[in-house]
């Protein structure tokens, strides 16, 4: 399909203004990572090859905290009807652990028959969550449920997709090698400039 994407970035932004407050903008800095999104959720594939976007991976979206990260993935949602994905705080997921122990990694994963394993899944923030105790137990949940993830990606095709502060090195230093290399496998890195302005 052919898509006006200066008219999908204008929608965007009043969608952004409906659901955020008449403040919302785009920055025209941030132009070049909006694009990249909205090729790949409008499933271009001309666009995306020529960006090196691979359409059968998820997305992690990286840059500093406060450049809008969270808000930018949750309006493009609205582009894909045939994309819809959970998204879902990694906070949020370490205190549903806390509660509910090792069935939660089950339930964003295998094991446990619900809407949560048939969907592709968007986890917002990963980094900010704690490796936590469960009895005793001491569990990296995130970087548990990310190499279920990665075996879901291989064999079934589902998409994960991520924000994050964190670079490459800092991934790798919290959740391990095996976890870095695994998300580099399944998802296509976009990144804001690392100087992007706090927008709160």
């Amino acid at each position: 399909m052919n898509y006006n994407y200066p008219h999908l970035l204008k929608y965007l932004e009043h969608e952004g203004k409906k659901k955020f407050g008449p403040q919302f903008r785009f920055h025209q800095k941030d132009f070049h990572v909006l694009k990249k999104l909205m090729y790949y959720f409008t499933a271009n594939q001309e666009k995306a090859k020529e960006h090196n976007i691979d359409l059968k991976k998820g997305i992690m979206l990286s840059g500093p905290v406060g450049c809008g990260k969270t808000t930018i993935l949750t309006l493009m949602k609205l582009l894909s009807d045939h994309h819809k994905f959970l998204f879902i705080p990694s906070r949020e997921v370490s205190l549903e652990f806390i509660q509910d122990g090792y069935e939660v990694i089950h339930r964003y994963t295998k094991g446990i028959p619900n809407a949560y394993t048939k969907r592709h899944i968007g986890f917002d923030d990963l980094g900010t969550e704690r490796t936590l105790k469960y009895f005793g137990n001491e569990c990296n949940v995130m970087a548990e449920i990310l190499l279920s993830r990665y075996d879901m990606f291989v064999n079934n095709g589902f998409m994960t997709h991520i924000t994050t502060n964190l670079s490459a090195h800092e991934l790798e230093d919290y959740y391990g090698n095996r976890v870095r290399s695994r998300l580099r496998a399944m998802c296509n890195l976009i990144a804001f400039d690392k100087d992007t302005e706090d927008k709160r």
